[in-house]
């Protein structure tokens, strides 16, 4: 489901002004420009019910800073949800098997710089403060599908119905603390 057609107001941020000027374009009106490991100093004085950081987290240098400076547009209830590639990816773990070339052809985005686990990503959240409300995996998506075999597609689908902690990526849902929550 698209968040536009669910949320009642939606606000994006971006560090690329090219990038936001096309969503400004496309009718985006709430927009700003920003750097994620520098939200402190953000001129944006508002809190959010629902903060999607969607697959920004492996691309940080340092996501410590990131998710201590998001606290400063939450409330308590609002709820932080952080999606990243799996690092124990079933998929992504047999091409680099079959393909790694001796750990020099990785399968991974040239832009990336970390990728995290279960452990890691809960570990990594409660450092910076917060606390996780819960966790799931999620399987490759449907941009992906058309341009895997249908074998490979067969065998992930197989392996995360047995396994979903192999699935492509995760999601875990973060909160505030509270006085009577325990981390």
């Amino acid at each position: 489901m698209r968040l536009r057609e669910v949320a009642a107001e939606l606000h994006g941020l971006d560090a690329d002004a090219e990038g936001l000027a096309r969503l400004s374009a496309r009718g985006f009106p709430h927009l700003h420009q920003g750097d994620l490991e520098a939200l402190d100093a953000l001129a944006l004085d508002a809190d959010f019910d629902v903060i999607v950081a969607g697959e920004i987290i492996e691309h940080l240098s340092n996501p410590g800073r990131f998710l201590t400076g998001v606290q400063h547009l939450m409330r308590p209830g609002t709820t932080l949800i952080v999606t990243t590639v799996n690092a124990y990816c079933g998929f992504r773990g047999a091409l680099y098997a079959l393909r790694g070339r001796g750990g020099r052809q990785e399968p991974v985005h040239p832009d990336h710089v970390a990728y995290y686990s279960y452990a890691t990503l809960t570990h990594l959240v409660r450092r910076a403060g917060l606390v996780v409300g819960g966790v799931a995996f999620y399987d490759l998506g449907r941009e992906h599908r058309p341009y895997t075999r249908r074998a490979v597609r067969w065998l992930n689908d197989a392996v995360v119905a047995l396994a979903p902690q192999l699935a492509d990526g995760i999601i875990v849902l973060c909160r505030l603390p509270t006085e009577t929550s325990s981390a």
